[in-house]
């Protein structure tokens, strides 16, 4: 296959990851940007030993779905994949990804695949972006580590793209000598709250309590800073000052939860009631486990229907606040790994078990050690369908069945998915 010379190939259907298929010589592509049925001509971008990837020169025939894209930056910055479409597509594609992917390993999905989806843009109440040699803040680009220098962005509360341009702003005119590297900020789902985390390379000459004071004017929302400094090649950066607050409260299904500088909370502020109510709701007993427990999102609902919550997380992130969301509860925090939970011998069987792990999965040990306590009713939230199928199918193979699958789409334009899985004891 040529890399040189453009084909004219149709395109078939969408992919895990944000391209669609397509093939060339009895050769499989994926090409970003495309829609199903579209005739495209493309040019090969990269070839690997089984796939290529190819980029589109000319839409010869356009499908019906495509639409124009709601931000300027879409297709050369890397965080959004399906801008070009419309948001049933868009659904439509997640469904039909999960529903393949389940199936490729393995596991038997139910007929029907529920969808839980919210307004599809200014949703995102954390983002990280990087600088460039100006600067100028941005995400990465689509095919390359290049930062997009930031002028709108959709899918995020505009406080974070009114901060992240503010910083841009007194960084250049305030702090001489200062490089930043790294912006990561968080607000709360009114936007009335603001946590900001800035790394820079270089210090320079401004103090940070002065630059701290500067971005207070130009942004009132915001409630603390943590500022660290670029470590050297292989080393994590090193928090040297403080200002402000470590935490803000975010209330979301009901509760006000601490959520602290770097704690994982989930990132849709549209969905996250009725996600939480999904995970948590029509479910009671004597004994709930919330496993990867966070700050305890989904552990503080579920004191409202089970006499004892035990949630357990490792993060030091997220233990303070997590402790501090389940005082005066009958939830019980556990600062452990969910492994080395699992170890123990349990006094009690749980009735319900929730595990929300990271993209990583659960992994053998873990899903073997659930299998073993044979809790009646286990909820998996997932973030990546593979490692899901995988965690399932050991799950299944040990006596479970799939009650309900359902996906909760908490990343609108993106291809990324959220999955909540009901599995039962058989």
């Amino acid at each position: 296959m040529s890399e040189r010379d453009p084909q004219l190939v149709t395109i078939e259907k969408p992919v895990y990851g944000g391209a669609f298929l397509a093939h060339a010589e009895g050769k499989a592509l994926f090409v970003p940007l495309a829609l199903p049925g579209e005739q495209a001509r493309v040019r090969v971008a990269e070839e690997k030993r089984g796939y290529a990837t190819a980029e589109i020169e000319e839409i010869v025939e356009a499908a019906p779905q495509r639409t124009a894209p709601a931000c300027r930056h879409y297709g050369i910055c890397g965080g959004c994949a399906y801008q070009h479409t419309d948001y049933a597509t868009q659904l439509a594609f997640k469904q039909t990804i999960l529903r393949e992917t389940l199936a490729r390993g393995g596991v038997p999905a139910p007929e029907h695949i529920g969808i839980l989806s919210a307004e599809p843009w200014r949703y995102r109440n954390r983002i990280r972006l990087a600088f460039d040699a100006a600067g100028r803040p941005g995400y990465r680009g689509r095919r390359s580590h290049t930062v997009i220098p930031l002028a709108e962005c959709p899918i995020a509360a505009p406080l974070l793209v009114r901060a992240a341009l503010a910083l841009a702003d007194i960084v250049h005119s305030s702090a001489r000598g200062a490089v930043p590297a790294e912006l990561t900020l968080f607000c709360n789902a009114e936007e009335s709250a603001l946590l900001m985390g800035i790394t820079l390379a270089k210090q320079g000459k401004g103090t940070f309590d002065g630059l701290s004071a500067a971005l207070h004017a130009r942004i009132p929302e915001l409630r603390g800073i943590e500022w660290s400094l670029e470590g050297r090649k292989g080393q994590p950066a090193r928090a040297v000052h403080r200002w402000g607050e470590r935490s803000i409260t975010y209330r979301a299904a009901g509760f006000d939860y601490r959520v602290d500088h770097g704690a994982f909370f989930q990132v849709n502020r549209h969905l996250l009631d009725a996600f939480v109510e999904h995970v948590a709701a029509e479910r009671s007993g004597t004994l709930a486990w919330d496993l990867f427990a966070g700050v305890g999102l989904f552990a503080r609902r579920l004191t409202s229907s089970f006499e004892r919550v035990v949630a357990v997380e490792s993060a030091p992130a997220s233990t303070q606040a997590l402790a501090a969301n389940l005082k005066h509860t009958r939830c019980v925090p556990v600062r452990a790994s969910a492994l080395d939970f699992l170890r123990r011998e349990p006094a009690a069987r749980p009735d319900l078990i929730v595990v929300d792990p990271p993209r990583a999965g659960l992994g053998p040990e873990v899903t073997s050690a659930l299998a073993r306590i044979a809790a009646p009713s286990l909820v998996y939230v997932s973030c990546d369908p593979a490692t899901l199928a995988r965690d399932l199918r050991g799950l299944c193979d040990a006596g479970y069945t799939i009650a309900s699958v359902t996906l909760a789409d908490l990343f609108p334009q993106t291809f990324h998915l959220e999955t909540v899985v009901e599995l039962r004891r058989a």
